[in-house]
């Protein structure tokens, strides 16, 4: 059986964060959406709501701060271009 080591992986490990604080509404819609489909899926409620729709309940639970996410820290490197700001491929 063959094992795993680093080297067979190209890509580096990234650094993760746990965040509770959104920087964006993107995010904070991308992140109850998927706590409603586990809603809907059959996980439990974290906090009580008057209501008994997936999303509003995910909502409710995110403004209750019971919800954080993770949050993968990326470096981006812009390549060295020679010449010309946009490199111009030719056939």
């Amino acid at each position: 059986m063959a094992t795993l080591d680093s080297s067979s992986f190209p890509l580096e490990m990234t650094p993760m964060t746990i965040e509770t604080n959104f920087d964006s509404n993107y995010r904070k819609v991308l992140v109850a959406a998927r706590r409603a489909r586990q809603l809907q899926n059959g996980s439990q409620a974290l906090v009580s709501s008057r209501s008994s729709k997936a999303c509003r309940i995910a909502q409710d639970e995110i403004n209750a701060g019971k919800i954080a996410y993770m949050k993968n820290e990326v470096d981006v490197t812009k390549p060295l271009v020679d010449g010309p700001a946009i490199p111009i491929l030719l056939s």
